[in-house]
């Protein structure tokens, strides 16, 4: 446990900090199975909207620190690959 002031206060940061990413990061991951499911029933205009959705929610995860931006490049490519099969399908 921390014993001076400022540790204590640095453990008490880390702790809202992981609280918040964590939100973030599952707000992520349930924005992206909207958009899997949309794809996955058809539905074009639906996979779109679900897909800006997803890209504008990992860009602000990955300006703020939470995930790599590397990372939130590359899965919103790969997402936007499952709507042009989409688009190609029908």
């Amino acid at each position: 446990m921390a014993n001076s002031k400022s540790a204590k206060k640095r453990a008490q940061q880390n702790i809202v900090r992981r609280d918040r990413n964590r939100d973030v990061r599952s707000a992520l991951r349930t924005k992206a199975r909207k958009f899997l499911s949309a794809v996955e029933s058809g539905d074009v205009s639906a996979a779109e909207t679900s897909l800006r959705n997803v890209e504008s929610a990992l860009d602000s995860a990955a300006s703020k620190g939470v995930i790599p931006r590397k990372r939130a490049a590359r899965k919103a490519s790969r997402l936007a690959v499952h709507l042009e099969k989409l688009r190609a399908q029908g």
